[in-house]
């Protein structure tokens, strides 16, 4: 297989890589412009960029790549910290991005919301998989491009389904029960990002329910909900593209302040903030 079979099978299994390419070449180097290198997120390469040092550093950084999934160039010289003959007396700089598994987005429930939101993920490049307990409502005429609709009841579904780091939930059933009963097991799963939707009474309520059965609550730090961004949605189609938002800000690891309208998020705030001396209050 070339490279580029490589970084498909990479994507197919769900798994992480970062590929370098060397992408400007100044005088003499044991390399050539284009030459390309994948590592793998088990450390393993696939191509060479010209081996010695400047691969062993070039793979460190593609390590680092993979982490912050966001690309990076580095340029190698005269340096004499590669006085070693790799280099021969060039320079190249080297283009390193991040090899990331397609988002896959579990949405528990099919109904208005949920459709609505289906399509607004789906344009925004997540993998979308259905479920609900409602055959008239979870089929392939209301959802035909997802990657799977499940027609079956929640605890039955969840029990078949093996979510990783990659994997994003949102929770729009219609009832307080079910979207409890999803909650408490999706707090348990890997997944990177889980939003319920709700009224912030309706997730106190809940998240008070789900610790008082033993369930520890930092188990909810990744919880969004109410779920999306504050933008003054009402319709189910405006409510898509607020959830949408929030899930492209938890794909691509935004960290400046965002309007989230998640409880949970502003408890983790107010948590952070000092406390505030006597003397201080005064002044």
């Amino acid at each position: 297989m070339d490279i580029y079979e490589e970084i498909v099978v990479l994507r197919r299994e769900g798994r992480r890589g970062a590929i370098a390419t060397i992408v400007n070449v100044r005088g003499s180097v044991p390399s050539f412009e284009t030459a390309k290198m994948l590592v793998r997120d088990d450390g393993s390469i696939f191509g060479t960029v010209g081996g010695g040092c400047v691969e062993a550093e070039v793979w460190q950084a593609a390590r680092e790549v993979m982490e912050s999934e966001k690309p990076r160039t580095i340029t190698f010289n005269q340096n004499p910290k590669y006085d070693t003959g790799l280099v021969c007396g060039g320079t190249l700089d080297i283009f390193i991005e991040p090899v990331l598994p397609p988002a896959k987005l579990y949405i528990f429930g099919a109904g208005h919301v949920a459709h609505s939101l289906y399509q607004t993920a789906r344009t925004a490049g997540f993998d979308v998989t259905v479920v609900d307990d409602r055959e008239s409502y979870a089929n392939r005429e209301r959802f035909p491009h997802a990657k799977e609709v499940i027609a079956q009841d929640f605890d039955q579904a969840m029990a078949k389904l093996s979510l990783s780091e990659t994997s994003y939930i949102v929770i729009v059933t219609r009832g307080h029960r079910d979207d409890m009963r999803v909650l408490r097991w999706a707090v348990q799963t890997l997944a990177h990002y889980i939003g319920m939707i709700g009224s912030k009474r309706k997730t106190i309520t809940i998240f008070r329910e789900l610790v008082k059965e033993g369930l520890s609550e930092t188990l909810f730090e990744r919880v969004h909900a109410p779920v999306g961004f504050d933008i003054g949605a009402i319709t189910p189609e405006e409510i898509a593209v607020a959830i949408t938002a929030e899930l492209i800000a938890a794909r691509r690891r935004v960290d400046r302040p965002l309007p989230h309208m998640s409880w949970f998020h502003s408890r983790q705030l107010e948590a952070k903030e000092p406390v505030m001396e006597a003397s201080d209050k005064e002044t």
